[in-house]
């Protein structure tokens, strides 16, 4: 293994060169390759390792060096971070925290557990499962989202609590099931609820005592979003006066929805914090249509967002979906790449992997999109997004009218749309290997039957208003894909099958590998160029967590969360049989129960 030292000097250089433009500890921590020190890798998302001990030769070789249990059912996302000789692992609810010591190649000893005291009413307002996106780490803190939108720092050390705040009321429907980011001195939060009819929102808290420093709403008035109308752009046009509020219908933006659960990312350089919205609420479109009782966009649901963490003002709004009608999240995370040739020009860009299906690359400065292709070929809702800048709908998404669940109007069930409701990708993050210039995505290969029907909002009550199905595409039955693509292109280089959606994030590595767990229990490696498979394992559980990696006393280890749930396996987490619960996903996964059932493991390989 290359010995990747961080030199206290060049750590010195980079903090003294960019003082006000990021958090020095989490970029001294995310510069040690021998770290994994926060859930997206590193600030721009690539959940890259430089580490090369593992590789494509001797990935066959790798043996199970410990495993530990969590002790927690339900469904684990995200996964644990590594400082030096130290670990830090979170549970679904209640949240539970374990700090280990990770010093003895033979197995951790627990150093500390934190455990949340959490009203368990706040259960059934989670969607979907009741998952946590992982912990982050700064300057001697851990920080922890729980369930009920409480915010929490830790003594890295000992688990004492140092502060606290609370960023939601569960009985208004508004939980924490996202991640969070740390940058400069905040820490970032975000709220879900949009089936509960939130109006959710991004807030930043001082990062030393949890003092709330600014808030910015997904939809609402100018101040309330924290945009600029002359400076705030949207497809290189200001967003102006009301850009929000001229969408909606009366009041209807005060219960708009819009979540914020996804994986964000930081480019320090231009001082931008990139993060996604969700769904407008209710997944009745009827019951959103403009006062002419036509489609309107519900501004900012479904938005890539670029904004100043300083002051939270947006620098641009992207909407990929506008007006939703099939629940297409824009939450997924952004990738950030610099100097990407794109027609035969360089961009600074970034790139996101929609729930509506399309890939988009976009230029991170300016928010305008320069590839939009589907990375999935079953998409069929649209016939594409418009580039073109002279065109009127540019940068928006063509809708083929009998896919549309509001041209056909409630109590109709519109047939085979393609993707389904949680997307082609949904939570689980993508990786960026440099070694390849591609793009590695855990994807589903899911459609869906969606039929709207009119509902009633009563705080801290679903509010959905759609009962749905979901299936493999046509003449296909698996329902999931491993993507290799080409973000420079918008190309699908290679797409391989999996029996279930490949719900866990992928890892890359300098080794040339791409690691991923399944729903239905492995762990995978695969060779970077082509996809083939290397090495495969058998997990306690399915897995929907992200495989990372980390070296201790010169031996490179890779590790990855086990425990099978989320949306994909909300029947199993919760108990669920009818085919249509869960939103539309218990009938689609019922076959996990031939394979696979609950319990937290986290699984730790390395070589002999």
């Amino acid at each position: 293994m290359r010995k990747w030292a961080c030199p206290a000097a060049a750590v010195a250089a980079l903090a003294a060169a960019s003082p006000a433009f990021a958090n020095d500890d989490v970029i001294k921590n995310t510069s040690d390759p021998n770290n994994w020190a926060m859930q997206q890798g590193s600030y721009n998302g690539w959940r890259y390792s430089k580490l090369d001990q593992i590789n494509t030769e001797n990935v066959k070789d790798l043996k199970v060096a410990w495993q530990f249990s969590t002790g927690v059912l339900r469904g684990h996302e995200g996964g644990p971070l590594v400082l030096g000789d130290r670990m830090y692992v979170t549970t679904a609810f209640p949240n539970n925290v374990f700090a280990l010591d990770i010093s003895n190649p033979e197995g951790p000893r627990v150093l500390w557990k934190y455990s949340p005291k959490q009203d368990p009413s706040v259960i059934p307002v989670m969607c979907c499962d009741t998952i946590n996106r992982g912990v982050q780490y700064a300057e001697g803190k851990i920080i922890l989202g729980q369930a009920d939108t409480t915010l929490v720092a830790l003594d890295a050390k000992t688990g004492k609590e140092l502060w606290k705040a609370v960023n939601g009321d569960p009985k208004r429907g508004e939980t924490h099931t996202g991640s969070l980011t740390i940058v400069k001195d905040k820490v970032l939060m975000g709220t879900s609820g949009a089936e509960f009819g939130v109006r959710c929102s991004l807030t930043a808290y001082s990062l030393k005592d949890g003092k709330r420093l600014w808030r910015a709403y997904s939809m609402g008035p100018d101040a309330d979003i924290l945009v600029d109308p002359e400076k705030t752009m949207s497809l290189g046009k200001p967003v102006g006066k009301d850009s929000s509020l001229k969408t909606w219908t009366g009041d209807q933006w005060k219960i708009g929805g819009g979540s914020i659960w996804g994986y964000a990312a930081y480019d320090p350089v231009n001082n931008l914090y990139y993060y996604g919205t969700g769904n407008p609420s209710t997944w009745n479109p009827a019951q959103r249509a403009g006062p002419d009782g036509k489609q309107i966009d519900q501004k900012w649901s479904m938005t890539l967002f670029a904004r100043d963490p300083d002051t939270g003002i947006a620098k641009w709004a992207y909407q990929m979906t506008p007006f939703d009608e099939w629940d297409y999240d824009g939450v997924n995370e952004s990738v950030l790449l610099d100097g990407l040739e794109v027609n035969g020009a360089k961009h600074d860009v970034l790139a996101h992997f929609d729930r509506n299906g399309f890939g988009y690359t976009i230029d991170r400065l300016t928010g305008e999109p320069l590839v939009a292709k589907p990375y999935n070929t079953a998409l069929n809702w649209s016939t594409g997004v418009e580039l073109d800048k002279s065109k009127p709908n540019y940068g928006r998404p063509t809708v083929v009218a009998s896919k549309s669940t509001f041209l056909n109007g409630p109590d109709v069930n519109s047939k085979n749309i393609c993707p389904a409701a949680l997307g082609f990708k949904d939570q689980q993050p993508v990786s960026y290997s440099p070694l390849t210039g591609y793009i590695y995505i855990p994807t589903n290969n899911v459609c869906m039957d969606y039929e709207p029907f009119k509902v009633s909002y009563t705080p801290g009550q679903p509010y959905v208003g759609a009962t749905l199905s979901m299936f493999p595409p046509e003449g296909q039955t698996s329902t999931g894909k491993f993507t290799i693509w080409d973000p420079a292109k918008g190309e699908i280089i290679k797409a391989i099958d999996e029996p279930f959606s490949v719900w866990s994030g992928v890892l890359t590595t300098a080794g040339g590998i791409a690691c991923h767990g399944t729903l239905d229990g492995y762990f995978k490696c695969r060779d970077q160029k082509d996809g083939a498979e290397l090495f495969k394992h058998r997990l306690p559980s399915g897995s929907i967590g992200n495989a990372m990696t980390y070296a201790v006393n010169g031996k490179q280890y890779i590790a990855i969360l086990s425990g099978v749930g989320g949306w994909a396996g909300i029947g199993l987490a919760a108990g669920l049989d009818k085919p249509t619960d869960g939103l539309g996903a218990v009938g689609n996964y019922a076959g996990l129960r031939q394979y696979t059932d609950l319990g937290g493991t986290l699984t730790v390989y390395a070589l002999p």
